[in-house]
């Protein structure tokens, strides 16, 4: 059985992608703070709700999707009901398999995850790592969870800040730009609907031609980008206001911000 700690918005979205891969409602347990949640959880899912006590005794894999500065308390609510066999996947920003370990009985295997909202049309981005006690078994269990909804990578626990800057955050960045493309077609003069329509599925194709062409992002940016044309007038712009920089310097700050959560 697999529990869910803490279904907020990434926890319903592992849930119900699980869901839809094929698991049982029978075969998952969910734990909320507010009664009203966990019965639309149940009306909508139909998943039972647990304490978390309740749901460390009974499920044989522990998903925990609290917030970073919630995580302390969880850990300390379950450390005495958590039996050695239990993987323990951890799912919040910043927070360290040591620190996790750390709080429980020694010898827990723990894995961490970064995922990211795409979970919910199965196009999730996952990123892993092992903890200490982590065998390849539970890598494995851990990424057969994951695959069903989008795509899973292995790496080092000292990149997952980065992970969790890049891939965990990186969706908010492109509604971002494709709501600043919107907002220029309106400018322009295109309706909303159809400056949406256009934008959106620019970003879809665009991301279809990265995945299936396995190109690199600047040959197919020149492949746009004909000689005194209309693209190169627009990237000349993104350059002057230094986009680019800017980018750079936002996942910067979403991986610092990463850190500082986990240190509460």
């Amino acid at each position: 059985m697999i529990a869910i700690l803490g279904a907020g918005k990434m926890g319903e979205a592992l849930l119900s992608g699980l869901l839809r891969a094929g698991t049982q409602p029978s075969d998952l347990l969910v734990t909320t703070r507010r009664p009203e949640h966990a019965t639309r959880l149940r009306d909508t899912y139909g998943v039972e709700s647990a304490s978390n006590a309740e749901a460390a005794k009974t499920a044989d894999t522990l998903v925990l999707a609290v917030k970073p500065q919630d995580m302390s308390a969880l850990l300390d609510e379950l450390a005495a009901y958590v039996p050695t066999d239990t993987l323990v996947i951890s799912a919040a920003a910043g927070i360290t398999t040591a620190f996790v370990e750390g709080r429980l009985a020694d010898g827990v295997p723990v894995v961490r995850v970064m995922s990211n909202t795409p979970v919910l049309v199965d196009e999730a981005m996952s990123v892993v790592s092992a903890g200490s006690h982590a065998a390849p078994e539970h890598l494995e269990r851990t990424e057969a969870m994951l695959r069903p909804v989008g795509r899973v990578v292995r790496v080092p626990e000292s990149q997952q800040d980065a992970a969790t800057a890049l891939s965990g955050s990186g969706p908010a960045y492109f509604y971002y730009l494709v709501e600043a493309m919107i907002d220029a077609g309106i400018l322009l003069g295109v309706p909303r609907t159809v400056a949406h329509e256009m934008v959106v599925q620019a970003a879809a194709g665009a991301a279809a031609m990265l995945r299936e062409t396995g190109e690199h992002p600047v040959s197919l940016r020149e492949a746009v980008t004909s000689p005194g044309g209309t693209t190169i007038s627009a990237i000349r712009e993104l350059e002057r206001h230094g986009v680019r920089a800017a980018v750079i310097e936002a996942i910067e700050a979403a991986r610092d911000r990463g850190r500082q959560l986990a240190a509460g």
